[in-house]
């Protein structure tokens, strides 16, 4: 794998990050967890921001670039699922796009709205359908995603369309859109823990002054680097065992890393009068997507090892 970015991805990134710094600064968000733009959200897909999988020469390497740089923002938008999910599925798919797996328990699903396409990952096939508002129970939670709960079972939805891909291929995309998301995440929670610390002092010291803290941070910095670069080499090489071991790696890494941080910066992690939970809560709620950690682990057991489930 080429370890720099091409002259395209460098300047397609460039425009993203232009396009993204009026909605790099969070500000106090007084109205609850979720911080959400439709105006971003339309600047995305008018700019073909979340396309980039359709275009061969671009492929799953550079949407899961796009999916990284995004969650970085405290602004949560559906981007994962667009930029890596849907190309999958056709270019008639209509955002916003979320998925779920059949026969899983009921949970809150991101982004789920009336009018929204489900997609839905069978053992063994993979359909998907259009949300009607009889489908969907919105709900208020704390993990700074928009979510609602899929009331309807997904086996039987109404105007269920069946999708010529294999279900084992789906899943693997999912695990690198996790793994790339999680990544971007992590690095927008430490970045701001970097900067809480280097400003809040404790005995007339700043807080990262502290050789304690330093290494606990460095050591989150090296295992947020791992989860980004291992999302990276399984979007580029499109092997399920690769996506498997992403999505464990990421998961595992943030489980650790979101309480440290919180550790860190001790109360104040917790008031909406600091942006951290915008990132450490969201990491929440992908930590249980697709089975968790350990589901992940037995993928990758399996599609590495051949040690079966």
């Amino acid at each position: 794998m080429e370890l720099s970015l091409s002259a395209e991805q460098s300047a397609i990134l460039g425009a993203l990050e232009r396009l993204a710094k009026p909605y790099a600064n969070a500000p106090i968000n007084s109205r609850g967890f979720t911080l959400v733009s439709g105006e971003l959200d339309r600047a995305l897909e008018d700019g073909g921001f979340l396309d980039m999988a359709f275009e061969p020469e671009l492929g799953a390497l550079t949407a899961a670039l796009v999916v990284a740089q995004l969650a970085r923002l405290p602004y949560a938008a559906e981007v994962a699922a667009s930029s890596l999910l849907r190309p999958l599925l056709g270019a008639d798919v209509k955002r916003p796009v979320c998925a779920v797996e059949a026969g899983a328990p009921a949970r809150p699903v991101r982004f789920l709205a009336p009018g929204a396409t489900v997609i839905v990952l069978h053992r063994d096939r993979v359909t998907s359908f259009t949300a009607a508002a009889g489908d969907v129970c919105n709900i208020e939670t704390i993990f700074a995603y928009p979510m609602a709960i899929l009331v309807t079972e997904a086996d039987h939805a109404a105007g269920a369309v069946a999708h010529d891909v294999p279900a084992a291929t789906l899943r693997a995309r999912w695990q690198v859109a996790l793994a790339a998301e999680i990544a971007g995440l992590l690095d927008s929670a430490i970045g701001c823990t970097v900067t809480y610390v280097s400003e809040r002092k404790q005995f007339g010291r700043p807080l990262g002054s502290f050789q304690g803290m330093r290494h606990r941070l460095a050591e989150a910095t090296v295992r947020a680097g791992g989860a980004r670069w291992l999302a990276l080499m399984a979007a580029d090489s499109g092997d399920p065992g690769d996506a498997a071991l992403a999505a464990h790696f990421a998961q595992d890494a943030a489980t650790g890393i979101v309480y440290d941080l919180h550790q860190f910066f001790g109360a104040m992690g917790v008031t909406l009068e600091h942006p951290l939970h915008l990132w450490t809560y969201r990491l929440k709620a992908l930590l249980s997507e697709l089975g968790g950690r350990s589901a992940q682990a037995a993928d990758a057991a399996d599609l590495i090892w051949g040690v079966g489930r």
